[in-house]
C-alpha cells in the first residue's frame, strides 16, 4: 500500500467532507435543535441537486441555481411540516411520505432522467473534483466550500439568537413549556423544518456540482452521514465548551473526519460495496460511545442512593 496514494486522495475527501458537513449543518437543526427524526433529507439531498443542474443547463447563473436549489428544499421541508403539524403524522412518518414523494418529483425535475450531468468545462461551476489541485486558492473547492460553512454558520448564529430563532429552540428543549409561554410550537416545527431542508438542499447543489452530475439515488442514505457527522462531531468536540456557532462548526468537522476515516478504510482494501455497511457501522459506533463511557468508565457511581468513588 503506497502512502503517498492516502495522501493524494485526503484533499479531496476533505471537499467532499465539507459539503456533506454543511448537509449535516442542515440535519443538526431537525435532530438536536427542533428534537425531531427527519427523514425528508434522503428526498431532499436529490432535489437540491436536481433544480441547480437543470437550472444551469438552462442558462441561469451558479448564483441563481443555488437559490432556487435551497427554496426547492425549503418547499420539500414545508410540505413535512404540514404533514405532522396539521396532518398529526409522527414527524419519522411525514418526511419518509415527503421522501417517497420526492423521488417522483425529482424525476419530473431531470425530465425523466435518472441522471443529469454538466461538464466544468461548458459550465462554471463553484466547485468540482478538478478544483482540488493545481487551482488558484480562490477556485479551490475546499476554500470555497469553507466560505459557505463560515457564512452559514454565522447566519445561522445570528437567527438563532433572535426571538424566532429563541422560539424555535424553546420549541425544541420543551414543547408543553413552549406553548405555555404563547409560542407557536406548530409554526416555529415548520419554519425549523423548512430551514434544515433548506440547507441541505443548497449543500445537495454544491455536491452535484462537485461530482458534476445529479442523480436521482445521490440521497440514499445521507441521513445516515448527517447523523454519522452529528454524532462524530458532538464525541470528538464535545468537551470543548463552545458558543453556538462552534457545535455548528463541530458538525462540519465531524464530517470531514467522517469521510477522513472511509478513504482511509478504502485505502486498507475494503470493498467500496460495503460502503454502507460501513457507514451504518461507523454511526453505531460513535452513538454508542457516550452511553458506553458513561456506563463503563465513570470514575464514581451511585448504589443504594449513595455515591461511591
Amino acid at each position: 500500500m503506497n502512502i503517498m496514494t492516502l495522501l493524494n486522495a485526503m484533499p479531496g475527501a476533505c471537499a467532499q467532507g465539507l459539503i456533506w458537513g454543511i448537509m449535516a449543518i442542515g440535519v443538526y437543526i431537525t435532530y438536536r435543535i427542533l428534537d425531531l427524526a427527519d427523514l425528508t433529507v434522503d428526498g431532499t439531498m436529490c432535489t437540491g441537486g436536481a433544480v441547480c443542474i437543470m437550472m444551469m443547463m438552462n442558462g441561469h447563473s451558479v448564483g441563481v441555481s443555488l437559490l432556487c436549489a435551497f427554496l426547492a428544499g425549503m418547499l420539500a421541508g414545508l410540505v413535512t411540516g404540514i404533514f405532522h403539524t396539521a396532518m398529526g403524522i409522527p414527524a419519522i412518518l411525514a418526511g419518509i411520505l415527503t421522501q417517497l414523494g420526492l423521488y417522483s418529483i425529482n424525476l419530473r425535475i431531470m425530465l425523466g432522467k435518472s441522471n443529469q450531468a454538466v461538464s466544468v468545462d461548458k459550465y462554471n461551476l463553484l466547485v468540482s473534483l478538478r478544483y482540488i489541485k493545481d487551482v488558484p486558492f480562490y477556485k479551490n473547492s475546499i476554500f470555497v466550500t469553507l466560505i459557505f460553512i463560515f457564512v452559514i454558520v454565522a447566519l445561522l448564529y445570528w437567527f438563532f439568537g433572535t426571538e424566532l430563532g429563541c422560539a424555535i429552540r424553546a420549541t425544541g428543549s420543551n414543547q408543553n413549556m413552549s406553548r405555555a409561554q404563547g409560542i407557536n410550537t406548530n409554526m416555529c416545527k415548520i419554519i425549523g423544518l423548512m430551514l434544515s431542508n433548506g440547507i441541505v438542499a443548497l449543500a445537495s447543489g454544491l455536491y452535484a456540482q462537485y461530482q458534476g452530475f445529479a442523480d436521482v439515488n445521490m440521497g440514499r442514505g445521507a441521513i445516515v452521514i448527517g447523523l454519522a457527522a452529528v454524532i462524530i462531531g458532538q464525541v470528538i468536540f464535545g468537551k470543548i465548551h463552545g458558543n453556538f456557532a462552534f457545535r455548528l462548526c463541530s458538525v462540519a468537522l465531524g464530517a470531514i473526519v467522517y469521510y477522513l476515516v472511509l478513504q482511509i478504510v478504502l485505502w486498507l482494501g475494503l470493498n467500496s460495496n460495503d460502503l454502507k455497511l460501513l457507514s451504518a457501522l461507523v454511526v453505531a459506533v460513535f452513538l454508542a460511545i457516550p452511553y458506553l463511557k458513561g456506563k463503563y468508565f465513570t470514575k464514581g457511581f451511585k448504589k443504594g442512593g449513595a455515591a461511591n468513588a
